[in-house]
């Protein structure tokens, strides 16, 4: 398979503008009183623009992507283990791994929708309604592609990380590094590395605090935040290697008049993905009680 130009595909996407500006070119060109429907050339929870000046990482930036054929499902390969092993031995056979069993596996694909009320008139003024688009309404998809990735999707097509057959749970009261340093440990003992984090706003700011942050920073663990897990929870693992984020291509913001609660029209933003499992066993859910009190 080729290997794809970066550099062009960038280019092309600046040519044809943010999402913000390719759906106003789209409602500038239908009639007043027509829903518009635009296909969008990116994916929508990764197109907030602020990600690319901020290190605000979403649980998407920890995960391998792959563009897959849009349908109903998309092939993935997992890789189950034969015996519950979780400590690893001298020699490979000793490893977890050896008794892995790959398997030809198919994931659901879904659609993530958000809708947003616009404001009156924000229609006759496009500067504002592009700001908008990129900054207001894109920045929803990301929080929900959150929640999907690590609570499953409502239709149940999408698996949550955190509610995954074969990954393991750890709890701890003690202090934040410690828990942390042990328990990115045991991922590695599946064969894994363990690459990312994923934790509540307060506990990140906690990593800060205590300096936590910059050493994981230096040993190349990604840390996500998110209000979508619960402050007393971290999922730890090889992200990499553990899922995928299915994407094939389907993006789209449609304009639909008067739809809203009051009348108002409302902007709904959709995007579809899936997510191939690999390896549950390199996640591992740590409860941590240091925050209580």
């Amino acid at each position: 398979m080729p290997t794809p130009d970066v550099d062009s595909m960038a280019d092309e996407d600046a040519k044809r503008g943010t999402p913000g500006q390719q759906f106003l070119a789209a409602v500038a060109q239908a009639g007043e009183r027509e829903d518009v429907t635009v296909s969008v050339d990116a994916h929508l929870p990764g197109a907030f623009p602020l990600f690319a000046t901020r290190p605000r990482y979403p649980v998407r930036h920890l995960l391998n992507t792959m563009p897959v054929d849009d349908g109903e499902s998309a092939a993935y390969i997992s890789e189950p283990s034969a015996q519950r092993r979780e400590e690893s031995g001298t020699t490979y056979a000793a490893t977890p791994e050896a008794t892995f069993l790959p398997e030809l596996r198919e994931a659901q694909l879904s659609d993530l929708t958000v809708s947003v009320s616009l404001p009156a008139t924000l229609l006759q003024r496009p500067a504002l309604l592009t700001a908008f688009v990129d900054r207001r309404v894109l920045v929803r998809t990301t929080t929900m592609e959150n929640q999907v990735l690590l609570h499953g999707s409502e239709d149940g097509k999408v698996p949550g990380l955190l509610a995954l057959d074969g990954m393991r749970h750890r709890s701890s009261n003690r202090g934040l590094d410690e828990a942390v340093t042990s328990v990115a440990f045991e991922v590695e003992e599946t064969g894994g590395s363990c690459d990312g984090i994923v934790v509540h706003p307060a506990v990140y700011w906690e990593m800060v605090r205590q300096g936590l942050l910059g050493r994981l920073q230096v040993a190349g663990v990604v840390v996500s935040r998110t209000r979508m897990i619960a402050r007393d929870t971290l999922l730890l693992g090889d992200f990499q290697a553990a899922a995928t984020l299915l994407l094939p291509g389907v993006n789209t913001l449609t304009l639909r008049r008067g739809a809203g609660a009051s009348g108002e029209d409302v902007i709904e933003a959709r995007t579809r993905l899936g997510l191939g499992v690999h390896l549950p066993q390199h996640l591992i859910e740590l409860s941590w009680g240091g925050l209580d009190g």
